[in-house]
This record gives structure tokens, C-alpha cells and sequence, in this order.
């Protein structure tokens, strides 16, 4: 490594600042690093060899304050920062800043982040050098009835864009006139408080397409390569959750377009660096969409295809360094599949969750594992909801499917909602194995509501492991007592069951029979089983198994909650005599609270309105997204608690609905 570079600061957090940390470390650099209030003890701090306190927990005032990222950097003495993704990464000014400075910015000359940053000005000039473009509106004429008269004449199905973003947020598909204003006034939110610039852009919006991206590796004496393509069709709200390299099924005439595309738009704004350009491939017919000037979260795929560390050619490349490599040596061996597991709850529109890892246990044979959080770790809500990624490469895609398959079956996280059981369900889909699929899919395989999340038999057996990891828990901590504590049942003439209420999506009540240490009996309508502990790991996770055979069940019993895992499938109660009931339950009948911290953005209710099941009545802003508040039933609004612009807690009351009038009782 050139000497130019000793030390190096991260200008970012999470998984994305850990995973940095990590080849900046291999490469012999001192790693610096910055965080928030709420992040002092996070893992990204705990790995870099210093860290520098930057401001309070919103993002605008820490992560996103250049300047002092600057002055931390000065304090420091690092000779390079840099950005990651999100925040800073593909901001101009401070590209420019950093240059200004001394301080080398490990991304593109800001000139380039600048000519992809206006998406509107980016796709006119990839249009004027040769590279398709979907017709749309990026104009001038930006007050929103102008915007809605373009978008009218444009036709539906149409996309609305900000155009300084990136990363899907803000993003509205628009089906009918009926949709457009609603949309374009959400976007413009969006866009100002995401982007600081209002402006939008209209596209015409393919309803299945492929979203294929292409990566890119540029060196400061004008060399430019492609290292192959990428699969990022499986999203949810414009944001990626599964990615795979090489894209599948691609006739080679398309792919080889493809890269060359890339290339011209890597080329036309003299891009330095590893960048990725982003297209929607319908059929034979592939469109620019946008170029990210910036490290992808979804690099690892690629790296695990070409064998190349591109966070390391990053630092070599700003340092000065020529790529040592011709395009013909890139080769790509094998596939590789990455799935992002997120603090999210599928079943309720993938909300973002926050709170305490109480457990987080992520798999450690076969796969690749960025992760951002370790057990005990706070999970923020100021922020994504991203906790980590899992990455496996194999010889064929099928194999790099099933090994991904089942490293999520050995991935154990609690204290916060995950999608790791719909990241399952999507790999075991027929449509994703066969494969490709499209940016419709994730609508095809929508998750069920929490009520229907699993049928009931499988709901009932994970209750009866539950309930048994309840009693031997209680028997493993009796033990270290008093014998006149012990849990066992034991009376006068035989063993009575105990009982253990649980709730989760509804009431349980398990009569549990201890046999012993390691053994018990969970008696139901049907025949008895016997669950055994084979054994508990350091972290305090359970290895069950039925006497009678099946899979394993993993389960983890804290003060308050008992969560079991059996093949991916999670389900979590609370045990009647644990601790503390859950805050919701003490909640008034009727009550709409805030799941998380956020703004309001949005009143749609009135006290005193009639209402139907689903009907929006207020969105909030929270973990960078927008999220309706729908109302759960039909009924008459008592109270708005909210206004438009107020910041709310998490568990804050909301809305009050009148309490469903009750059948009167015969006298």
C-alpha cells in the first residue's frame, strides 16, 4: 500500500463501516472511525482502532454533517476518508471538501458524482452518447401542476423519481390519474427532507422488468472495466433484499450490451473508482436507469464471482495506483447469492423495527457474513433498518442457493422483527429456484398477515417447544437453588404438570410434565410429546428435539419472551410469570400507536370521521420511510392525537377508534 495512506476514516456505521474496517485492517492501515450519540457502543466502533464522537442521533446532524466529519478527520491525522454508501458517499460538495482539504475522497472526482446525481441531466446525456433510455420527463417546468399535466400526457404506468436521490427512497408507482397528485406531493416530501432538492423526475414504468446492474472499476489514467452483472430484481419498496451474480439467463448478446453500456457511462463523465450502473432489461431491450457513484451494498456478490476485493482496489485506486489487471483477466467463476437481513416485519408491510439485540447469532460455515450488529447491540431507529448480509458462492447457482438456504436456517436474532423467515420462504419459492424473476415478484409472494404468518399445526408445535424451553429453563435455573424452588411438579404420590400459559398471535395454555433434567412432556388433544435439550450454547440458545424425530428446534428464553426457530420459521410469545407484559397489551382498546420513532408527515383523519378497515389515516416518516398508518377495522374516529411536523416516541398513542359497540346481553 502506498505510504500516502496510514490512516483511514470511515465516514459511516453499520455493517458497511465493519465491513471497510476489514480489508482497510488487512492492508496494514490505522482505521478511524466516527459515530453518533446513539452509536457509541456499536460494533463498527468496537472495531475500528479509534473512533470520534460526531453529534446527536439524526442523521443530519452526525452522519450527514461534513463538516465535522472533516474536523474529526483533522483530529485524526487520516490521510483518506472514506464515504461508504448512503449518507456523505455520493455527496459532491464534500467530495469536493475532503479534496480541498488534503484529504483524499476514496470515491469518484465529485464531478462525476455531480453529472450522476441529477438523474434527469444523466439520462439526457447517456441518451445524447448512445445508451437506451425510457421515455419520461426531467424537465424545467417542476411546480406539481406541471409535473401532473407531464405525467398525464406521459400515460400509465408511470414511475415518479427524486432527482438527487437514490437507493428507491422516495419512489412512487403511479397506476392511474386518480394516484398522481397523491404521489407526486409524497415524492417531493421525500425529496427535500432525503435530498434537500425537490425536484422530480416522470419515466414510463415497465411493470415486470429485470433490474440488472453492472459493475464498474476505474483507475485515474483512463482504464475502465466491467467485472460482470448482478440480479437485483427481488425488492421491496425500490430497495434490494436479494441480489446474485452473474445475473441468470442472459443470452450473451444482451450481457455483452450490457457492459459495454456501462462502460460508455463510466467513460462520458470520467468516473474513477468502483461504481455500478444500473439498468431495467425487458426482454431483449435493456434502459439505463442510473449510475451509483458509490460502493454497492450488494459488491460482495461480485466479489465472490471475480475474487476481487473491490473495497481494497477502492484504496489503491485513490492512492494513485494504476489497475494491474486487462479485461480479459477478469474471469467469473461460479454463483454467489446475498440476501440483506433486515430489523423489518414482513407481515406488516416490512415495518422497520429498532430496539436491543437481545440475540444474534449469524451462521459460520460455507457462507460469507457482513454483519453491522452482535448480540446485546442497540439497533436505532434513526437509521436503515439493515443488521446484516449473507453471502454464499457455489459452482452453480443451485448449490450457492441451497447453501444460502441453509445458513438462514443457523441465523438466531431476537430483540428486534426480522425477514429471515420470508427470506426463506423466497429462496424455497419454485419462482425464485428455477429462476430469473422480476421486480414483481416480491408482490406475487406478499407475506401473510401476522394472523395467517404459519398454518396452525405449525403454530401449535412451535407453541409446544415454547412452552417446553419455558419449563426446562425454569428447571436449569431451580437447580442452582434451593430444592424447595424446584419446578419440577413434584408432589406426594407422582409428578403433576405445570402449566404454561403463552401468548403470541392467541392464547396458549401447555401442561408441560417434567421427566427429568433434559426431558419433558408436553401433553395436548393428541398423544404426548417428548421434547429432550440436547444441549445450550454460550449465548443461551436451546438445541431441542422431539423423541419422536424432525428437525431440530433452537430456542432462547429471556426474562421476558421465549422464542423458537425451527427450519427458518420463527415464532415468539410471552410466558405468563415472566417479567413484563408487552407495552402494547396495556395499551387502551382502540388505540393506534407509533411501532417507532418518527415524524409525522400526514394527517388524513379527522375526530369524528367514519372509517373503513385499511383506510390511511396518517403516514409517518421513520427509518428513512414513509409508512401509512391503516385502520384495523372499520369504526368512528374518537381522537387524532397527532398533528403534521410532530415528532413521536415509539409506543406513542396515535389515533383513538371508538370501541365497537357491544352486543347487549338477554335479561
Amino acid at each position: 500500500m502506498p505510504q500516502v495512506l496510514r490512516k483511514l476514516l470511515i465516514a459511516n456505521r453499520g455493517e458497511i463501516a465493519c465491513r471497510i474496517a476489514r480489508t482497510a485492517h488487512r492492508l496494514g492501515l490505522t482505521v478511524a472511525t466516527v459515530y453518533s450519540h446513539v452509536d457509541a457502543g456499536a460494533r463498527h466502533v468496537r472495531l475500528c482502532d479509534e473512533a470520534w464522537p460526531i453529534g446527536p442521533a439524526p442523521a443530519d446532524e452526525s452522519y450527514l454533517n461534513a463538516g465535522v466529519i472533516l474536523e474529526a478527520a483533522r483530529r485524526c491525522g487520516a490521510q483518506a476518508i472514506h464515504p461508504g454508501y448512503g449518507f456523505l458517499s455520493e455527496n459532491e460538495d464534500f467530495a469536493a471538501a475532503c479534496t480541498a482539504a488534503g484529504i483524499t475522497f476514496v470515491g469518484p472526482p465529485a464531478a462525476a458524482i455531480a453529472a450522476m446525481g441529477d438523474k434527469a441531466a444523466a439520462k439526457e446525456r447517456m441518451r445524447r452518447a448512445g445508451v437506451p433510455v425510457l421515455a419520461g420527463y426531467q424537465g424545467e417546468e417542476q411546480q406539481l401542476d406541471a409535473l401532473e399535466r407531464r405525467g398525464l400526457e406521459l400515460g400509465f404506468p408511470l414511475i415518479i423519481k427524486p432527482s438527487g436521490g437514490g437507493g428507491g427512497k422516495g419512489m412512487h408507482i403511479v397506476q392511474g390519474p386518480g394516484e398522481l397528485r397523491a404521489a407526486l406531493e409524497a415524492s417531493r416530501r421525500i425529496a427535500v427532507s432525503a435530498f434537500g432538492d425537490e425536484r422530480l423526475l416522470l419515466e414510463r414504468y415497465l411493470p415486470a422488468p429485470r433490474h440488472i446492474e453492472v459493475q464498474v472499476l476505474a483507475d485515474p489514467y483512463g482504464r475502465v472495466l466491467h467485472l460482470g452483472d448482478r440480479d437485483c430484481s427481488v425488492q421491496r419498496r425500490h430497495q434490494k433484499l436479494i441480489e446474485e451474480a452473474p445475473a441468470p439467463d442472459l443470452e450473451p448478446p444482451l450481457r455483452s450490451g450490457l457492459a459495454q453500456a456501462a462502460c460508455t457511462v463510466a467513460r462520458e463523465v470520467g468516473y474513477v473508482g468502483a461504481g455500478t450502473v444500473e439498468f431495467l432489461v425487458a426482454g431483449a431491450e435493456f434502459f439505463f436507469m442510473e449510475m451509483n457513484t458509490r460502493l454497492q451494498v450488494e459488491h460482495p456478490v461480485t466479489e465472490a464471482i471475480t475474487g476481487l476485493d473491490l473495497v481494497e482496489w477502492q484504496l489503491r485506486i485513490a492512492a494513485g495506483e494504476a489497475l494491474r489487471f486487462a479485461q480479459p483477466e477478469v474471469a467469473s467463476r461460479g454463483h454467489a447469492v446475498e440476501v440483506r437481513v433486515c430489523a423489518e416485519d414482513p407481515a406488516r408491510d416490512f415495518l422497520p423495527g429498532a430496539g436491543s439485540l437481545q440475540l444474534a447469532v449469524w451462521p459460520c460455515e460455507d457462507v460469507r457474513v457482513d454483519a453491522g450488529f452482535d448480540a446485546g447491540d442497540t439497533v436505532p431507529s434513526h437509521y436503515d433498518s439493515l443488521l446484516g448480509k449473507i453471502i454464499a458462492h457455489a459452482p452453480t447457482r443451485a448449490e450457492a442457493i441451497a447453501r444460502l438456504r441453509r445458513a438462514l436456517g443457523a441465523t438466531f436474532i431476537s430483540g428486534v422483527p426480522t425477514n429471515l423467515a420470508w427470506l426463506a420462504g423466497a429462496l424455497d419459492s419454485p419462482e425464485f429456484r428455477s429462476g430469473p424473476v422480476d421486480t414483481g415478484f416480491l408482490a406475487r409472494h406478499a407475506p401473510a398477515p401476522p394472523h395467517r404468518a404459519q398454518d396452525h399445526g405449525q403454530a401449535d408445535a412451535l407453541a409446544a417447544f415454547a412452552a417446553a424451553a419455558v419449563v426446562l429453563a425454569m428447571q436449569s435455573a431451580a437447580a442452582r437453588g434451593s430444592p424447595w424452588g424446584q419446578t419440577d411438579g413434584f408432589r406426594l404420590g407422582g409428578s403433576q404438570p405445570i402449566e404454561v400459559r403463552l401468548s403470541g398471535d392467541e392464547e396458549r395454555l401447555s401442561r408441560v410434565r417434567v421427566l427429568g433434567p433434559r426431558a419433558v412432556e408436553v401433553l395436548g388433544a393428541g398423544e404426548p410429546l417428548r421434547i429432550e435439550l440436547e444441549g445450550i450454547t454460550a449465548s443461551g440458545l436451546c438445541s431441542l428435539r422431539a423423541a419422536s424425530g424432525g428437525a431440530h428446534v433452537q430456542a432462547w428464553v429471556s426474562a421476558r419472551r421465549v422464542e423458537v426457530w425451527r427450519e427458518a420459521r420463527h415464532a415468539s410469545f410471552t410466558s405468563e410469570g415472566l417479567d413484563e407484559a408487552d407495552a402494547a397489551a396495556r395499551m387502551p382498546a382502540g388505540s393506534l400507536t407509533a411501532s417507532l420513532p418518527g415524524v409525522v408527515v400526514s394527517v388524513h383523519a379527522a375526530a369524528g370521521e367514519q372509517v373503513i378497515a385499511g383506510q390511511s389515516l396518517l403516514v409517518i416518516e421513520a427509518m428513512k420511510m414513509e409508512h401509512a398508518i391503516r385502520a384495523p377495522r372499520a369504526g368512528l374516529i374518537e381522537t387524532v392525537h397527532v398533528r403534521r411536523g410532530d415528532r413521536v416516541r415509539e409506543g406513542e398513542k396515535l389515533v383513538t377508534l371508538e370501541s365497537p359497540a357491544q352486543p347487549k346481553q338477554p335479561s
